[in-house]
């Protein structure tokens, strides 16, 4: 399996090759060179599987430069009860992703009990075993530096910390985050984490990291690694649950199921796209927004018109406070027919800070070919949604999954299965909630009081030069 980049100016690479890298050198993101197919066989084989054993069927798929006992030997250490241990009331941890059915052709994929409560530790505790084992194998240290608007950051430090040969640092908008994300992140205290607080958005955040992968030079000399949703290594391990979930709700392949995606950076929908290119018997995959809705006036109009910081919201549902999603590239290379020419010259419109408009070029009829829709939802939306999960089903879901919720209700086909993807627990955003239901969520007694622990970082204002400077001056 080789990886290109979606610009074409990048040589291909095996896995390992690209695990510590993030955006290829030409400024692209890797994607497989040939997505690999499963026949019916292999599904009715996988059917089945446990979640590490489903795992490793579809990641060794993607892998094959690391020995196969050894990758079945990372994704059986990252897949453990004990890792993914907070699950409602009669779910089972050993299920990973358990399934909760809501009512007939309506269920909600559990993704967020790993240790920091949100989806992005289903794929970022795996990448912390694959990075260690990567460094260990060729005798190197990396620095990752990354961007969050909440979930990624604690994700990566929680998987990284105490890694040997691994410091991160991670960027996050000062005071953007609710207060149980931010004293997740900003509460460690181990010394190969450098929490990062922007003056600014999500966004120049991300831009920061960016303009670094650029500089390859420095990325060079300072070993810079990314664990963002660019890291296609995330992208590969949350693949899996779109088929654990889909063998979840159906007992045959010819079965159609659709799945509605919470999205900012459009990483986790792009795993249920490759997924479905796979061959993966997806229906609809549901894209759905906050306020900042570029995503859903792309899929509605055709139109992609990133914003900028001055035009990005600050929602209740703040991890998908993003107005330029990075993995939205990968698909449009698809979209476009892998022509990475293409992808350039839609690119160099977007980094300059304009727009472009796939349907007057042609390519936005086949949209619906990948079975893309989508919809938007706003505070009211979210907190009415809340209240009426939790009155009709006794269940109390987050406001990210909340619009999610809203947005799958609105494209429900008769005798499709609707899987809505949980990506926190509510106790993440226990302001929101409380102003929902007016109780606070429950939350696991480990995490008890923890925006009461002492917190370090540092508040820098978005200026790439001065992250440098401290990545300098923090690197040994």
């Amino acid at each position: 399996m080789k990886y290109i980049s979606t610009r074409g100016q990048s040589p291909k690479l095996d896995f390992s090759e690209i695990l510590l890298g993030g955006l290829a050198p030409d400024g692209g993101l890797y994607i497989p060179e040939i997505y690999p197919k499963f026949s019916d066989n292999d599904l009715n084989l996988m059917r089945g599987m446990s979640y590490p054993k489903l795992a490793f069927y579809i990641l060794s798929r993607l892998v094959d430069d690391i020995p196969s006992k050894d990758l079945e030997r990372l994704i059986d250490k990252t897949y453990r009860p004990e890792v993914y241990g907070f699950v409602r009331s009669g779910q089972d941890a050993g299920d990973i992703t358990p399934i909760l059915k809501l009512e007939d052709n309506l269920y909600l994929l559990s993704l967020s009990n790993g240790p920091t409560l949100a989806f992005k530790d289903i794929a970022m505790q795996l990448l912390g075993n694959l990075f260690e084992y990567v460094l260990d194998e060729k005798g190197q240290t990396t620095n990752i530096l990354g961007a969050t608007s909440g979930d990624t950051g604690s994700a990566a430090e929680y998987a990284m910390r105490g890694k040997k040969g691994i410091r991160v640092f991670m960027l996050s908008p000062f005071e953007k985050m609710s207060r149980f994300q931010t004293a997740q992140m900003f509460s460690l205290q181990d010394d190969n984490i450098f929490n990062i607080a922007v003056k600014g958005v999500f966004d120049d955040a991300q831009d920061i990291v960016k303009a670094v992968s650029n500089d390859h030079q420095f990325k060079s000399h300072y070993k810079i690694g990314a664990v963002n949703s660019i890291n296609w290594a995330r992208i590969a391990a949350q693949i899996v649950y779109y088929f654990k979930g889909y063998f979840a709700v159906t007992s045959k392949n010819n079965e159609k199921v659709s799945f509605t995606v919470p999205s900012g950076n459009f990483g986790n929908v792009c795993a249920g796209h490759i997924a479905k290119m796979m061959g993966l018997p997806i229906h609809k995959l549901v894209v759905a927004t906050n306020e900042n809705d570029v995503l859903d006036e792309f899929f509605k109009t055709g139109v992609y018109r990133p914003r900028g910081s001055i035009n990005t919201h600050h929602t209740s549902s703040p991890s998908m406070d993003i107005s330029k999603a990075s993995n939205f590239e990968r698909f449009v290379f698809d979209l476009v027919g892998r022509d990475a020419e293409k992808v350039r010259e839609l690119w160099k419109k977007v980094d300059s800070g304009g727009s472009f408009d796939l349907k007057s070029e042609g390519y936005f009829d086949d949209v619906k070919k990948f079975g893309f829709v989508s919809g938007s939802s706003n505070h009211v939306n979210r907190m009415q949604t809340i209240r009426d999960v939790q009155l009709k089903y006794d269940v109390v879901i987050d406001t990210h999954t909340a619009d999610g919720f809203k947005v799958a209700l609105e494209n429900l086909d008769p005798g499709v299965p609707m899987v809505v993807l949980e990506t926190a627990l509510p106790a993440k955003f226990e302001d929101a909630i409380i102003e929902s239901l007016g109780y606070p969520p429950e939350r696991p007694a480990s995490l008890m009081g923890i925006e009461k622990l002492p917190q370090r970082y540092n508040v820098f204002d978005a200026d790439v030069n001065i992250i440098k400077k401290f990545i300098e001056e923090n690197v040994s």
